[in-house]
């Protein structure tokens, strides 16, 4: 029997044709009745050894100005949901959470799928040749390789007439 899908995960990189696996995620999570949760992950900067010798001084600012970048994305996926669920209000309280992280995009989708018990996962992506996608050195190649749930891959075009405003 296939279990019933109740939870989806859409990770997004917000770039310019997401938009365009996001009214997969949301047609998923119509035609089953789920819920779904959002995702963004904000890759770590490498830090330098001579960065951990400033001062704390510093390291205050950087993380007060890591805290607001995130803050700011998280508003921007807010402004998203927005605006693509205006035309169906009724999916507005299927969005049960989003959430912007810091970390290995793979990594945290992972955990994430883990934590929220997510059914199936639903995220786009840009291809870039036979190559990449031989060796799986994408960030979906990476989660191919782990995850245990159905994933959906949706390839983004270069051009679509779907993408989120920049209002």
């Amino acid at each position: 029997m296939i279990p019933k899908i109740a939870r989806v995960l859409y990770a997004t990189d917000l770039s310019v044709n997401a938009a365009y696996a996001f009214r997969y995620a949301l047609n998923t999570v119509e035609k089953h009745n789920a819920q779904i949760d959002i995702l963004h992950v904000v890759e770590n900067f490498p830090i330098s050894g001579e960065l951990l010798l400033i001062s704390s001084t510093i390291n205050k600012h950087q993380k007060e100005a890591k805290t607001a970048v995130l803050k700011k994305i998280k508003s921007r996926l807010d402004t998203i949901v927005k605006q693509e669920l205006k035309e169906n209000p009724s999916l507005i309280n299927r969005v049960s959470s989003i959430h912007v992280v810091e970390g290995d995009p793979a990594v945290e989708i992972l955990k994430k799928i883990d934590e929220l018990k997510t059914d199936v996962l639903i995220m786009g992506t840009h291809s870039k040749g036979f190559i990449a996608q031989t060796f799986l050195g994408s960030v979906a190649g990476k989660i191919l390789q782990r995850i245990r749930i159905p994933v959906f891959i949706i390839p983004i075009p270069k051009e679509t007439d779907i993408a989120f405003d920049d209002d």
